[in-house]
């Protein structure tokens, strides 16, 4: 299901701006999960917890702005589609540092809004809803692949490192890691960079000819005779999310 946070320290706005996103997944048919925050530490609490495939962000609030709340949340979630709202235009251009899908000036103009959401939702690929069944040496576990960092065959076993820091162990696994790792596979975010390591490509933050830094500083390693393969494939997946903007 689609879901989107909402923060406005004024609660006036919120309630406006949630008015008019029921009206919108009202007139298009849309189901959503809609949870409003006044205050941005509240919505950055969250984060620790759970993502938001969209958020409308107010710019000025106290604390921590809305510029700032941008930066920490594409800190959890590349993909996310943002939209800022606020009174204040000058900020704009500081506001794109996060690649947000518009800018918008309150008060906002209902229409202008109700096209910005669409053109958000189009990008939002709501398929990563479909988690996948780990078996564990003493039960299953159901995990969205958004929320595997990478996952590496050690000793017979799957190792799935999480976004949040956990570590998840499978149970002794029979067939190859090719085989066992397919389903992973088939998100188009994933790639295999190594015999041993599976990595999502959502969250590298640097390449070099060896291996991937993913968020949190975590390194996987690239196999040479891989290489040029991986580097295609990863230049690929960047090309396409050039095109989705």
């Amino acid at each position: 299901m689609l879901k989107i946070a909402i923060c406005d320290d004024q609660p006036k706005e919120l309630t406006m701006m949630q008015s008019y996103i029921t009206e919108y997944l009202t007139a298009y048919g849309l189901s959503a999960e809609v949870k409003q925050y006044t205050h941005p530490d509240d919505l950055l609490h969250q984060l620790q917890a759970d993502c938001f495939h969209l958020y409308l962000l107010d710019i000025v609030m106290p604390m921590v702005n809305g510029l700032e709340l941008g930066k920490e949340i594409r800190c959890f979630d590349r993909e996310a589609q943002i939209i800022y709202i606020t009174t204040e235009p000058q900020y704009a251009l500081q506001a794109y540092s996060v690649n947000p899908i518009n800018y918008l000036i309150k008060p906002v103009d209902k229409h202008q809004l109700f096209d910005t959401l669409t053109l958000a939702i189009s990008k939002i690929d709501l398929s990563e809803e479909q988690t996948l069944a780990v078996k564990t040496a003493d039960s299953i576990r159901v995990l969205k692949p958004s929320d595997i960092l990478f996952c590496e065959y050690k000793n017979h076993v799957a190792l799935y490192i999480l976004t949040g820091g956990e570590e998840l162990v499978s149970r002794t696994i029979r067939e190859s890691f090719a085989d066992y790792i397919k389903p992973l596979l088939e998100k188009p975010y994933f790639l295999t960079c190594h015999k041993a390591f599976v990595v999502n490509m959502r969250y590298i933050e640097e390449f070099a000819k060896d291996s991937f830094t993913l968020r949190g500083g975590k390194i996987v390693p690239i196999s040479a005779k891989q290489y040029i393969a991986v580097r295609d494939s990863y230049t690929d997946y960047l090309m396409a999310k050039e095109r989705q903007k």
